[in-house]
């Protein structure tokens, strides 16, 4: 009896043993457990190259942090994820340490979007989305998310964009968006925050600067949910800076909802430190999909 018990505690530390993985990669570990156990994965990769950056990207999983060296990036294509975080191992895309990293978008084909992240628990902060044919940055339907210290600046549409039913529990902090000048719609869509298309609770934008834009500085038309937007400004937008003779730019500060999705109950939040702006009753186009 006793040789038998000690043979099965045996087997069962040998079977845990082999259930534990580790692998190390180009600057990452992995640690998890395989089989239906529950799998607890991290990993850290540093990028100092567009394909690498790239590559990060679209592998990135829960638990991913993605450190960009400092430099000038020209993707040839969106950077897109549809990956999901958790709430305790989330996706982080950042600069590394105190480099300056900008992403610059002048590579990309006509109607491109920059970057589009359509997951949750993600964490963007300390980059520089610049120079696309299209929108700069966008996140749909993200649940979540924390985009912070972030430029988005002469895109060729919104600079920074959250879209999409399902958009709830996002923080947007100091962000600085100016100079989005859309020319296909002469200037009539281009802001420097779009919170626009979707509902969602929970979201925030605090310390944005938003200003020089073509449209609006921040635009919430056809979201049917309350955000809290504080401490940011805006200035100088729907000023025609591009000598378009067919400028369309609306000059909102902040255009605090509109259109048909726009639900009766609900309201939004501005707090000191905020003006807001007048409402405009245009219907813009919907952003394409990238």
């Amino acid at each position: 009896m006793l040789l038998s018990t000690g043979r099965h505690r045996r087997t069962r530390t040998l079977t845990i043993a082999a259930a534990v993985a580790c692998a190390s990669g180009a600057g990452g570990v992995y640690l998890g457990l395989s089989g239906e156990g529950a799998q607890a994965a991290s990993s850290t990769v540093t990028v100092s190259t567009t394909a690498q950056l790239e590559t990060a990207v679209k592998n990135a999983g829960a638990g991913t942090t993605i450190e960009v060296r400092g430099g000038t990036y020209h993707p040839t294509a969106t950077l897109k994820s549809s990956a999901d975080g958790t709430s305790s191992a989330r996706i982080t895309l950042r600069a590394h340490g105190g480099e300056k990293v900008r992403i610059d978008g002048s590579k990309l084909p006509d109607g491109s979007w920059l970057a589009g992240i359509n997951g949750d628990h993600w964490t963007v902060e300390n980059l520089a989305f610049v120079n696309s044919p299209a929108q700069g940055f966008v996140a749909t339907s993200s649940v979540g998310g924390v985009f912070r210290n972030l430029v988005t600046a002469d895109n060729g549409d919104s600079g920074f964009t959250l879209r999409g039913d399902g958009t709830s529990g996002n923080l947007v902090q100091n962000l600085d968006s100016h100079g989005n000048y859309d020319p296909a719609g002469h200037g009539r869509n281009a802001d420097g925050i779009a919170v626009k298309f979707g509902s969602g609770t929970g979201n925030r934008i605090t310390g944005a600067r938003l200003y020089d834009n073509s449209d609006d500085g921040l635009d919430l038309w056809q979201f049917s949910s309350p955000v809290t937007i504080e401490h940011s400004w805006a200035f100088g937008n729907g000023e025609n800076r591009w000598n378009d003779p067919e400028f369309e730019g609306n000059s909102n500060g902040f255009k605090l909802g509109g259109g048909e999705r726009r639900s009766p109950t609900s309201s939004t939040t501005t707090r000191p430190g905020t003006t807001p702006g007048t409402a405009s009753r245009r219907t813009p186009t919907p952003a394409p999909s990238p």
